[in-house]
């Protein structure tokens, strides 16, 4: 910890092996190993399988908690440079019950999946769900717009927005995008977006380390 604190282990560097460090220090291999395993759940390291141990960035955007970054004009006032990685397009039921407090349907949904980074940094993995009835043209731009911004675009009024904001195990998928191990807290935001059409709603879970991003809310006194 105080060799990434001084610097002397940067941001990104791969440390020295199990072996190397167990010699260095003194101590077992097993004693290493706990060690590093350790701060990785505190945000100091990250293990990518085959390749070794590695000094976490230590960046952390802050956002107000209004802005989800699912609009690239929301992502340009915070002055990020935003872009998006599809990761997949599924039909599926939403299964996790922290959902039950936004009434989602009971049916399968169009579920897109995101990886959406910040100045070329990944800051949230984005799992959205749709009604299937959504027009084909629509989905296609999914690829590379914010969902927000495509359905504006071609006419889509949202009317409210109602979050439930926690903190959660990393999921499966996100430990992967984030290279991350099981069990590794994630800010996690799960949302429902209402249109002027009672019928249509959007509903999704972001998912960010909690070293990489925060949120601010301001509120009138009254």
């Amino acid at each position: 910890m105080r060799r990434v604190n001084t610097g002397e282990y940067a941001a990104g560097q791969a440390l020295p092996s199990a072996a190397a460090l167990a010699e260095e220090f003194g101590v077992s291999s097993i004693t290493i190993k706990r060690a590093l395993r350790d701060l990785q759940p505190a945000g100091v390291l990250r293990s990518v399988p085959g390749l070794g141990t590695f000094v976490r960035e230590q960046r952390r955007f802050i956002r107000d908690l209004d802005y989800s970054l699912t609009s690239h004009a929301d992502a340009l006032r915070l002055g990020l440079k935003p872009s998006i990685r599809l990761q997949s397009f599924t039909q599926e039921k939403i299964a996790d019950p922290a959902f039950e407090v936004l009434d989602p349907p009971a049916g399968f949904m169009l579920c897109v999946r995101k990886v959406i980074s910040a100045d070329d940094i990944a800051v949230m993995y984005d799992t959205s769900y749709l009604p299937r009835s959504i027009d084909d043209e629509v989905i296609n731009d999914f690829g590379d717009k914010f969902i927000g911004d495509a359905l504006r675009e071609r006419g889509t009024q949202f009317t409210k927005t109602k979050l439930l904001i926690d903190a959660a195990p990393a999921s499966e998928q996100a430990q992967q995008i984030f290279s991350i191990p099981n069990g590794y807290p994630v800010l996690r935001r799960l949302y429902r977006l209402s249109t002027a059409d009672s019928s249509f709603s959007i509903f999704g879970v972001t998912e960010s380390p909690f070293d990489r991003l925060a949120c601010t809310v301001e509120l009138e006194a009254s």
